[in-house]
């Protein structure tokens, strides 16, 4: 959808917008329109699975590959390459999708994903390989963003918790597509052992082609049209919305309907952006930020250093482990799909403080577990499908808590800053401190990193508790004001 010209976009911008269009995008019932939003953008959190899944699974084939010969340091190297790249794609094409709009940066992200996925798979030396593997980190990355604010905008809001944890759920199916496409792929029956790995990158590349033509179909978030001066081209988005509700039977009610009263803008400064981020919200902010930090943590750190366990402890073999991880995987999807309706049920505050404190409740049983010699292979792999199953839930309740809680004018930044600010302090340290007490052999020192994870998420349930947002079955604009809202009788 073209930008409205210039000259109407000023003439708007000091103009006092009267609208009941979220209000009408909320009363919505769900429908094949919601359905399509859901596949043709939610495959981001699968594409990030998948290329995490990836990165651990042809570790071995890399430091093989006659072409590349990775050495360890190498294989983490990569790994901080491509978590580099999503923290500062997720920064750069957050801010500009609250500045350009939702639609263009989607597929822009979308295609810097697929290009740099499927050129990873032609790296010919180890500095082609890293640029490859951050540029599609940052294709992810700002995907998140992108994707995140538009599901949300488009969203009824007395089911938007289970939405959008459901399809933050679905990352575990990428893990799981990775795990069983490696397995097959790394095959040296099937390919040579050179030509494994790189079919593997394929499976990204693949997925987002056939995801990309689907997103034409994706209008803008009217949200954010309503206050970038585009109050015509939203209107006419949400009556066609509406039509094909009517068409299909649905009769949709115009009572109850709450009016907003908006200034149009063509950007927000990034002054006032984080001012009302660490001032205005500041509380809002530390959940977030509290959140975001234990999870990131808690998953990496657990995550990234799976295979480690499996293969220094209970001495796995390295080409089995996408066996366990498949399992893993299940118990992670099912977590968010099974307790998503509770988070719009019982509600978002009690709900993640519980999921949180649970994780970290269970976590520290298991790792108690697995510090007496306890557990068997199997048993372990039990344990964290239990653990997982509702941390699961959790991590992705902190993304859903980051993206409602603050102005829209703002969201996909917010959902950026934190995302880059949980994934520094958590996802980047995490991994090195757990590689380094799995390397003494020791159980006991691998146990004290569980206690300190479980110990953020122990905080994080803590403070959700007390200054986290009831946010259940309201709808964005009630959960955080817009910035350009305009109180009745001003001008």
């Amino acid at each position: 959808m073209s930008a409205p010209p210039t000259a109407v976009v000023h003439e708007k911008k000091a103009a006092v917008i009267e609208t009941d269009l979220p209000s009408r995008l909320d009363r919505l019932p769900w429908g094949r329109f919601h359905s399509l939003i859901v596949v043709a953008l939610g495959v981001t959190w699968l594409l990030d699975g998948l290329e995490v899944t990836l990165a651990g699974a042809v570790a071995s084939a890399l430091k093989s590959s006659p072409s590349l010969r990775f050495t360890n340091a190498d294989v983490g190297l990569a790994g901080s390459a491509y978590i580099a790249g999503a923290v500062l794609g997720a920064l750069g094409f957050g801010w500009l999708t609250d500045r350009l709009g939702r639609r263009k940066l989607f597929f822009i992200t979308l295609a810097l994903y697929l290009a740099a996925t499927a050129a990873t798979a032609f790296s010919w030396n180890l500095a082609s390989f890293l640029l490859f593997r951050f540029l599609t980190g940052a294709g992810i990355g700002g995907e998140y963003t992108a994707i995140n604010s538009t599901i949300q905008e488009f969203t009824p809001a007395r089911v938007r918790g289970w939405t959008d944890l459901g399809i933050n759920g679905t990352f575990w199916v990428g893990a799981g597509l990775g795990a069983a496409g490696s397995l097959i792929l790394l095959d040296p029956n099937l390919l040579p052992g050179d030509w494994g790995w790189r079919a593997c990158f394929f499976i990204g590349a693949v997925l987002a082609l056939a995801i990309l033509p689907m997103r034409i179909w994706v209008p803008e978030s009217p949200r954010w049209l309503l206050t970038h001066g585009g109050e015509r081209d939203a209107r006419s988005i949400v009556d066609g919305i509406e039509t094909r509700f009517r068409d299909a039977g649905h009769a949709l009610a115009d009572d109850d309907l709450t009016r907003l009263r908006l200034r149009a803008r063509d950007h927000t400064p990034l002054r006032e952006v984080f001012h009302t981020l660490f001032n205005v919200h500041r509380r809002r902010a530390l959940v977030g930020l509290s959140l975001m930090t234990a999870q990131a943590f808690f998953y990496n750190a657990i995550f990234f250093t799976y295979a480690l366990v499996l293969t220094d402890f209970y001495q796995v073999p390295g080409d089995h482990i996408g066996w366990y991880l498949l399992p893993f995987a299940l118990g992670n999807f099912l977590g968010p799909l099974v307790l998503g309706r509770l988070f719009d049920v019982i509600g978002r505050r009690k709900m993640i403080a519980t999921t949180y404190a649970l994780s970290g409740i269970l976590l520290t049983l298991s790792g108690y577990l697995f510090e007496q010699q306890m557990l068997t292979v199997i048993t372990q792999t039990i344990a964290w499908m239990v653990v997982f199953f509702f941390a699961s839930a959790a991590a992705s309740s902190a993304y859903l808590t980051v993206s409602e809680s603050f102005p829209l004018e703002i969201r996909a930044l917010a959902i950026a800053v934190f995302y880059a600010f949980g994934t520094a302090l958590g996802g980047i340290i995490g991994p090195a401190f757990f590689g380094r007490l799995i390397d003494t052999h020791q159980r006991s020192e691998v146990f004290l990193g569980y206690l300190v994870g479980s110990g953020l998420m122990l905080a994080a349930a803590a403070i959700a508790a007390i200054w986290g947002i009831d946010a259940e079955r309201k709808s964005l604009e009630n959960v955080a004001t817009p910035l350009s809202s305009v109180a009745d009788g001003a001008e």
